[in-house]
């Protein structure tokens, strides 16, 4: 997989493995993560829904659950590997892990919580590590402050100096800033870029939310039901995705069932009908098995709405349509509309005040080519 600079390809710096388990759930069934991937130096987003086995990969890397089989390891050095007998207790892995929940202890001091395990060392070098880690994420001020006396944003940097303290060589974030607001979510995460271009460790980040994994940009692994669904960068798996379970993951709101009618190699396009309607899309040209049903994926924010019927434009798939619903949520108005076939669309309030939205209202829609993605499973 790829990565940033020359330092971060140091094979002794990657993680590596190769996981099969199994775990009990609800109702007398069996969770199954298989999973085999080598993250490198620098950040490898793990991705996917609630159940996916992101948490699950996690706890087996920590040693919280012992894989059934396979094997993890730093470099050469195995963490875990059943078929030598190998398991290093947690405690001994050099592996740094911060939880959504930070668990930071409600009666001691920041400093004392990043101190809390270098019990081993001696306090002068103790105290030497924590000023470090507190000045690199700026708080080194709150040091005599206890959590409740400081922000969620500065609790977040409190526990993020307390995982790196002891100078993992692996660095687990599971969702860790999904409470903060973007601009502290941003801050820290470029302090934590910042202080990896220094150690250089393998950092896996955890989400569900496709804006902090562009954010983060470097490498993707999409998790569905314990297995590795896509790999690569973040436009790869995300912007182009090559599936279905991964499209839904990505945020593509309309998925169709489509045939295929015709071919425009000059155009680079083709044409595939939206089935059990008579709507034709125009979609990037790709390989596909003309003969069978094939999906197409289209977000909702990439949907144009207008009043009047649009004149001379570039896209190419251009509707009349009617709305059977509105919802506000937030910011954001979820429109859907009915061409022939039902989409969904999204707007900003002012977008719907400005072309008068209405519920059983006639509209035109507009859909570019390459906002059409052709989904090849």
């Amino acid at each position: 997989m790829g990565c940033v600079g020359m330092e971060m390809n140091r094979p002794d710096r990657e993680l590596s493995l190769r996981i099969h388990n199994s775990v009990g759930g609800e109702r007398g069934a069996t969770f199954v993560l298989d999973v085999e991937f080598s993250a490198a130096a620098g950040f490898t987003i793990l991705f996917g829904a609630s159940g996916a086995g992101k948490t699950t990969l996690l706890d087996c890397i920590a040693g919280l659950q012992t894989p059934e089989a396979g094997r993890i390891a730093v470099g050469a050095t195995s963490l875990f590997d059943s078929s030598a007998g190998v398991n290093i207790p947690p405690n001994r892995r050099g592996v740094g892990y911060l939880m959504q929940t930070l668990a930071l202890f409600p009666h001691m001091t920041v400093a004392q919580n990043v101190q809390y395990g270098l019990d081993g060392l001696q306090k002068s070098e103790r105290e030497a590590r924590c000023t470090r880690e507190l000045e690199a994420f700026r708080i080194a001020a709150l040091a005599q402050r206890r959590p409740g006396e400081i922000s969620g944003g500065e609790r977040q940097r409190a526990a993020l100096a307390r995982a790196l303290v002891t100078r993992p060589r692996v660095l687990l974030l599971d969702e860790p800033l999904t409470a903060l607001d973007a601009v502290t979510k941003s801050q820290i995460l470029d302090d934590l870029r910042a202080w990896n271009r220094e150690q250089q460790i393998p950092i896996l980040y955890v989400t569900h939310q496709r804006e902090e994994v562009f954010a983060l940009g470097e490498n993707v692994i999409a998790l569905d039901a314990g297995t590795i669904v896509a790999r690569g960068s973040p436009y790869e798996v995300l912007q182009q995705p090559q599936s279905e379970t991964v499209a839904q993951l990505a945020g593509f709101e309309n998925i169709f069932e489509c045939t295929f009618v015709a071919e425009h190699p000059e155009q680079g396009t083709m044409t595939c009908r939206i089935s059990g309607s008579t709507v034709d899309l125009e979609v990037p040209l790709s390989r596909i098995d003309r003969a069978r049903p094939v999906r197409v994926g289209i977000r909702a924010g990439d949907i144009l709405l207008a009043s009047n019927a649009p004149q001379g434009l570039s896209a190419r798939n251009v509707f009349p349509g009617k709305i059977t619903s509105l919802e506000q949520r937030d910011v954001m108005v979820i429109a859907r509309v009915n061409c022939g076939a039902e989409f969904e669309a999204h707007v900003t309030p002012a977008a719907r005040e400005e072309i008068k939205l209405a519920v059983g209202g006639k509209v035109w829609m507009v859909v570019k080519t390459y906002s059409c993605q052709v989904l090849q499973e």
